[in-house]
């Protein structure tokens, strides 16, 4: 019935619009109403309107593609990927450095850096969309840095995050 292609740009922004429709119903609520009504249409529009800037977030960060090799998973304040080459695991609280690197063929990974290892992550790995929300609790991490490394579409490397008294190596 839909083309994957309509289906797979629903999927992306489902979180943006769900959150948008909340704030909508919220709005309406808070307009036309009173008593509990009115308290509750306050609590559905704030949380549309947060649900909404997530989703928004969300979908600006995927790339749209998941064709890469291995995959992503983030469990306990630690990231893994199973690579079929390569692969390992860093701990959150071990993490120094995250920079992210496109190529000038178009090929783009993420780099975490932690004094006992190096993981390299394809951008387009499955659940490699994860990484924001699983970096966030960062000290001083700024997401919308990250969200903009992957919208650039030039060959650059960009240093996400660096833990203070570390200097990321490019």
């Amino acid at each position: 019935m839909i083309r994957p292609e309509a289906a797979a740009l629903l999927i992306r922004w489902r979180e943006a619009a769900f959150g948008v429709a909340a704030a909508g119903l919220g709005l309406y609520l808070l307009v036309t109403s009173g008593g509990l009504l009115f308290l509750f249409g306050l609590a559905l529009a704030g949380l549309g309107t947060v649900l909404a800037f997530s989703g928004l977030r969300h979908a600006r960060f995927h790339s749209g593609e998941d064709d890469a090799p291995g995959l992503v998973e983030v469990d306990e304040a630690r990231i893994t990927y199973l690579g079929p080459v390569m692969g390992g695991s860093v701990a959150l609280d071990d993490l120094t450095a995250v920079t992210f690197r496109r190529t000038g063929t178009g090929e783009a990974f993420w780099r975490l850096v932690s004094p006992e290892a190096t993981l390299y992550i394809p951008e387009a790995a499955r659940g490699a969309e994860q990484l924001l929300d699983a970096l966030a609790p960062l000290p001083g991490f700024d997401s919308g840095a990250m969200v903009r490394a992957v919208r650039s579409r030039t060959a650059v490397t960009i240093t996400v995050w660096s833990r203070p008294g570390h200097a990321a190596l490019t």
